[in-house]
């Protein structure tokens, strides 16, 4: 019985991963993949817009993040976003000292000056990293709903949250301020917005550039070979 218990959430785990990655082109995998998948496979967005019998299930599985990814479950019209070619691209890096503890406090709760905002968002790790002996059957809940999920032995679910800073800055201003903040790592888009990552975080973050006044639509962006890397440019790209 157990067997087919599991055969069954495997079957519906990979229908639900063929869906997410046929409209993954219309949200964002980095902040969607988790709770779009624990969704679909609790069968709480199984249904569209026409026939809405599950909107306010998928509303509240979604949480907070429903507005960011109803257009994953295809419930809502996809974002049509116009990002500018500096925009797209971006630069990473791990962050030497890193003080996970300090980043957890300065992002807990809205910055009160707004220096910067945070999204909080489910992102799945393979349990092997935590514990590598797992020998009995464990069962795990979303962070953001009270529905119970199927077992899924390998993968336990952690909310990772970035900082976004509110104003424009250098490549190397962006590196000091995340590093100030005790971030893991960082990604600086060649717009200026600065991103700073936290510990719970895969693949540096979130791949698009979400600052606040940044960039500012009141001003032309420069060409890429007029992008502001601070004063220790030579040194970075080495």
């Amino acid at each position: 019985m157990n067997e087919i218990r599991l055969i069954s959430s495997f079957i519906i785990s990979i229908i639900a991963l063929i869906t997410f990655i046929n409209v993954t082109e219309s949200c964002n995998e980095a902040v969607c993949a988790s709770i779009v998948s624990k969704c679909m496979i609790t069968q709480s967005c199984k249904c569209d817009v026409k026939n809405c019998t599950c909107c306010k299930e998928c509303y509240n599985c979604l949480n907070h993040l429903y507005s960011e990814c109803c257009s994953c479950v295809e419930l809502c019209p996809k974002p049509n976003y116009t990002v500018s070619a500096l925009s797209r691209k971006s630069h990473v890096e791990v962050l030497p000292g890193s003080i996970p503890n300090l980043f957890q406090v300065l992002t807990s709760e809205p910055d009160t000056q707004q220096r910067w905002i945070t999204f909080t968002f489910p992102v799945d790790f393979d349990i092997a990293h935590f514990k590598p002996h797992i020998e009995k059957e464990v069962k795990y809940r979303t962070q953001l709903n009270e529905q119970e999920v199927d077992p899924m032995k390998d993968i336990i679910t952690l909310n990772c949250s970035v900082a976004y800073m509110s104003q424009c800055m250098s490549w190397n201003k962006c590196k000091g301020s995340c590093q100030s903040m005790g971030a893991v790592s960082y990604r600086w888009f060649h717009d200026g917005c600065c991103e700073c990552i936290g510990d719970t975080c895969i693949n540096y973050g979130i791949d698009e550039s979400r600052c606040l006044h940044c960039p500012d639509e009141s001003e032309d962006l420069p060409d890429e070979s007029e992008v502001d890397y601070g004063d220790d440019e030579e040194e970075m790209q080495q």
